[in-house]
C-alpha cells in the first residue's frame, strides 16, 4: 500500500492524490496537520533527517519501502512504476514533462504563493507584492487558457500527469485563491470540469484528504 503524508491544504500533496486515485492504486493518507505545518514541523530538523531533507510535503512512501518526495518527481515514477498517465509515446512524454514542469515553475507556483498570502499568512502581505503576484498569476492563466482552446486534455487524447499537476490548486474556492476561474478562465473551467467528471476516484481536496478547511484570513 502506498502511503500520502500531507494535508488536504497542500494542493501538491492533492496532485499526487489523483495520481493515485486515476491509477486504481491501494493508498492512505497519513494526515500532518496544516496547524502543525504552519508551526514549522516540516522544517524542524527531526523532520529534515527522518523524513525529507527538502522540509516539505507530499511523502509518498511505496509498498517496496522508498519514501518518494517532490510532487512532480512522484508523478513521474509512479507513471513509469504503474505505465500509465506519462503519454503513450516519446512525443506525449516529452509533452507531459514539458507541462510539468511549467506548472512546478509557473502556474502552482504563482498560484500557490498567491493563496496562502491571501487565506494563511500571519501578516498582511505588501501591497505590491501581492500587485506582482496577480500579474503572474495572469500571465500563467494565460499560458494555460490559450492552450486548451479547442482540445479537451493538456496533452493528447485523455488525462495524464500533467492534468493531475496542472489541477493541483484549481479546485480550491476563489475565496481562498483569489482567482474566479468559472468567470474568468472559461477553458480551464471546462477543463476542470471535464477532468473532474472523468478523473477515476475524483474528490475535491477536501474530501479526498484530511483536514478541514479554514475561513480565508483576508
Amino acid at each position: 500500500m502506498y502511503r500520502l503524508h500531507g494535508f488536504s491544504q497542500s494542493g501538491n500533496t492533492y496532485k499526487v492524490a489523483l495520481a493515485l486515485q486515476a491509477l486504481g492504486l491501494d493508498w492512505q493518507p497519513v494526515h500532518l496537520s496544516f496547524d502543525d505545518f504552519l508551526a514549522g514541523a516540516t522544517r524542524a530538523a527531526d523532520w529534515r533527517e527522518g523524513m525529507s531533507v527538502m522540509g516539505e510535503v507530499p511523502l509518498l512512501d511505496t509498498p517496496d519501502g522508498r519514501r518518494l518526495s517532490q510532487s512532480g518527481a512522484i508523478l513521474l515514477e509512479l507513471a513509469r512504476r504503474h505505465g500509465a498517465l506519462g503519454g503513450r509515446d516519446a512525443d506525449e512524454a516529452y509533452e507531459v514533462q514539458r507541462w510539468l514542469f511549467f506548472d512546478n515553475h509557473k502556474f502552482t507556483s504563482y498560484l500557490a504563493t498567491q493563496r496562502f498570502l491571501k487565506s494563511f499568512a500571519p501578516t498582511t502581505p505588501e501591497p505590491a507584492v501581492t500587485h506582482w503576484l496577480a500579474g503572474r498569476v495572469q500571465a500563467a492563466f494565460s499560458v494555460l487558457e490559450q492552450h486548451l482552446q479547442g482540445r479537451d486534455w493538456v496533452v493528447g487524447y485523455g488525462p495524464t500527469l500533467a492534468d493531475c499537476s496542472l489541477a493541483g490548486y484549481v479546485y480550491f474556492p476563489a475565496e481562498e485563491t483569489g482567482v474566479d476561474i468559472d468567470a474568468a478562465w472559461p477553458a480551464i473551467a471546462a477543463w476542470r470540469r471535464r477532468l473532474a467528471a472523468t478523473l477515476p476516484g475524483w474528490r475535491e481536496p477536501y474530501a479526498m484528504l484530511p483536514g478541514a478547511p479554514r475561513p480565508p484570513l483576508r
